[in-house]
């Protein structure tokens, strides 16, 4: 095996995670390698504007803000490969990365594959992300002060996003396909209770309809099906708000790393370590309840420090 295909520190995934992983490890001349898959710069590439990361008092896009990350992290060394990687093998070290017939190894490897946010899968869903379109209000709920807007979902997710969106929005309309809500009893009680929150029961979302003016999107209604009565009806709406939960990108490490029944990867004593020695996991991955940026970064921070301190042991 050629010597470039073997690494001190492998990096899956190049999100705010990712590539604040390869920046503390190439800071620590451990020449780290960033599999950046065919979306570099995960989640944060679909969305727009971005004015909650600390130091762009003015907001920044989500694409420059990875880009920036990015460009800090090779500053220092750090490699990009964009290459998705599609088998691993954590049974011995050092360890084996597959992308495709493509061997590579590595001492340590950092799991930043994220999550992703479960979608309807309607076109015009792709169409208005970052443009009255999103999935997460804790990014975007700013952006809808005084306005009326709709939440997908009748679990804790959809709650938890309404809840939220009622501190800005005039009115939050949640659209749930059954006549009950899946949601925990406290959630459910607070949604009944709060004035700007109202329902629209046994519904889905069929369209989502909007206008382009001068080259800026915006939505302005969604079709809506009962699905009792199969009716049609249309809400005007100032955004979506999609609430139907996340799904976090371990496919590849089932039988392999712990994770909860959701598949989010399990870490030990308040650090980025897996059940495997040498691997660590950091970002969306592994924290399926803030989800945000700069607590990925935060992490991806720790799982650095974290291999940077396995290899000092494994050296000594």
């Amino acid at each position: 095996m050629s010597e470039n295909k073997h690494h001190k520190v492998n990096i899956i995934g190049s999100g705010a995670a990712g590539l604040t992983a390869a920046l503390y490890a190439a800071r620590a001349n451990l020449e780290p390698v960033v599999f950046e898959g065919v979306q570099p710069g995960g989640q944060l590439t679909i969305t727009t504007e971005v004015e909650n990361y600390p130091g762009f008092p003015k907001g920044i896009m989500g694409p420059e803000l990875m880009d920036l990350f990015r460009d800090q992290a090779q500053r220092f060394g750090a490699k990009s490969l964009y290459k998705n990687v599609t088998k691993v093998d954590f049974s011995n070290r050092p360890f084996r990365l597959w992308s495709d017939e493509e061997e590579y190894t590595a001492d340590t490897v950092i799991v930043a594959t994220g999550a992703t946010a479960k979608l309807l899968g309607l076109p015009s869903e792709q169409e208005y992300m970052g443009y009255g379109v999103s999935a997460c209000a804790t990014c975007d709920g700013f952006f809808f002060k005084d306005q009326e807007v709709i939440v997908v979902g009748g679990g804790d997710t959809a709650i938890e996003e309404a809840t939220f969106l009622t501190k800005f929005a005039r009115k939050v309309a949640i659209v749930h396909r059954r006549d009950t809500l899946r949601a925990s009893k406290i959630m459910q009680d607070r949604a009944f209770k709060n004035p700007k929150i109202t329902f629209i029961w046994d519904s889905i979302v069929e369209e989502i309809l909007g206008k382009n003016e001068n080259g800026k999107k915006t939505v302005t209604v969604v079709k809506l099906k009962n699905v009792k009565t199969g009716e049609l009806s249309t809400v005007r709406t100032d955004g979506v708000f999609m609430g139907i939960g996340h799904k976090p990108n371990t496919d590849l490490f089932k039988g392999l790393l712990e994770m909860d029944s959701v598949g989010y990867l399990i870490t030990k004593d308040r650090s980025t370590k897996t059940n495997i020695p040498g691997v660590f996991a950091s970002g969306d991955v592994a924290d399926s309840v803030y989800r945000q940026a700069v607590s990925a970064a935060g992490t991806g921070c720790m799982a650095a420090m974290d291999a940077e301190k396995f290899l000092e042991n494994q050296h000594d």
